[in-house]
């Protein structure tokens, strides 16, 4: 694999080469594209951020003649303007190619019948996975988030097998079907799902999979807009027990997993922030592309019973090096408080809330919000209490937590956002 993604890199820089906004972009660490043929050139080139594609608005680092994109794809924009990534017809089928192999990892087959539940528009998440699933030759239902009522019956009536959605937006699908009469333990006949666009604690995948038919498995999966679809990583049957996922595509996507200080590669069990390179990207490669999320790196990355020595092993996604809130000098990850809320029975798992003064970073106060399972065998207080219980113990922080009836609190059919500022009375 090292010496496969040695060559890819020369072809790169090559490539690079003839693009004057990659040349300057280079220049700024005093190299050249072409110096990513050195054994240490990678290590040395210049990181890719969110401003360097902005600077470039709206076709930043495009290397393909404008009239062999096919397809455009872009950034959420929830802090400005979405960036516009192309993809050439050879793009995407190598997307459909990367995407088909971890569907076929999870057990996925040709011929399965598959709900694909992730959204559509300019969001690569659906159609990545409609592509792939049309590569691997299985049946794909393209409804995209929504539609509940008639989703929970076509689970059940085409006798669906697998699905693709949000952790969240499933375990929705598990209430509205429990609110038509439908049981998905015994009415539907799911074996599998690819869950992502948030990373969820390991209690509640676990909680989401005791409620599906037996022997469900729920696969965490990983990818960026940026780095090219949602093929960066995903879990194996081996490496989901660990909660853990495999770089399923390093032939394609060189990952380094680096101290987002530093920059320099942190060691096994240690957490670092994705860093992503596109070997294979002909329209909107990125170099170096800092994607600000923290992962762990397995203890023993390379060695997993299935037998992808050369795809390395890394956690959950923990959170984002530019997400995390400072209160009274103490770091609090969203999911953290997520972990807390998973783990303690009677709170409804997907619904929870931090509020703060402010989204600077650094708020003065912050509240968390949870509900409370309809007929909790005891008071909403004691649960409030319990959590906070547990929140001070993990965070080494006293948190105010306000326990809602279920229902209360927004619901999320793709990315939640779990940091609100609190309106003042």
């Amino acid at each position: 694999m090292k010496s496969l993604q040695a060559r890819k890199l020369a072809v790169l820089g090559e490539r690079l080469a003839a693009s004057s906004d990659w040349r300057d972009h280079f220049a700024k660490a005093g190299m050249h594209p072409r110096d990513l043929a050195a054994a240490d050139g990678l290590a040395h080139a210049p990181t890719l951020e969110k401003a360097d594609l902005r600077a470039r608005y709206p076709l930043p680092f495009l290397t393909a003649e404008p009239a062999r994109v096919v397809r455009f794809f872009a950034t959420s924009g929830t802090t400005g303007l979405p960036v516009m990534f192309g993809f050439t017809e050879g793009d995407l089928k190598r997307l459909a190619q990367q995407v088909a192999r971890y569907l076929h990892c999870i057990g996925v087959r040709p011929g399965d019948r598959v709900y694909q539940g992730f959204g559509y528009g300019l969001w690569i998440g659906g159609s990545a996975h409609e592509l792939g699933l049309h590569a691997l030759g299985a049946t794909c239902i393209p409804v995209g988030p929504g539609r509940s009522e008639l989703v929970v019956e076509w689970l059940r009536d085409l006798a669906v097998d697998a699905a693709t959605a949000s952790p969240l937006f499933l375990a929705h699908l598990v209430r509205v079907a429990r609110e038509r009469g439908i049981e998905p333990k015994k009415d539907w006949r799911l074996r599998a799902a690819i869950v992502g666009g948030q990373a969820v604690s390991r209690p509640f995948r676990e909680q989401l999979e005791a409620e599906m038919p037996e022997g469900f498995r729920a696969y965490n999966n990983y990818g960026t807009t940026e780095a090219g679809g949602s093929h960066l990583a995903n879990a194996c049957p081996h490496s989901h027990e660990c909660d853990e996922m495999h770089l399923i595509n390093e032939d394609a996507v060189l990952t380094e997993i680096l101290d987002p200080q530093t920059l320099a590669p942190v060691a096994p069990g240690e957490v670092g922030e994705i860093v992503v390179t596109t070997l294979d990207k002909e329209a909107s490669p990125v170099v170096r592309w800092r994607t600000r999320d923290l992962v762990r790196l397995a203890d023993k990355p390379y060695d997993c019973k299935c037998g992808r020595s050369g795809m390395p092993r890394i956690g959950r996604i923990i959170g984002r090096s530019d997400d995390a809130l400072k209160v009274r000098g103490t770091l609090v990850f969203p999911s953290q408080v997520e972990d807390v809320i998973a783990a303690t029975p009677g709170t409804v798992k997907e619904a929870w809330q931090i509020y703060v003064d402010a989204l600077d970073g650094s708020p003065k106060t912050i509240t968390v919000a949870i509900e409370c399972e309809a007929g909790l065998d005891g008071s909403a207080a004691r649960l409030a209490e319990a959590v906070a219980h547990s929140l001070q113990s993990r965070l080494g922080l006293k948190v105010p937590v306000e326990c809602h009836p279920q229902g209360t609190l927004p619901r999320y059919e793709a990315k939640a956002r779990r940091v609100l500022v609190k309106d003042k009375p």
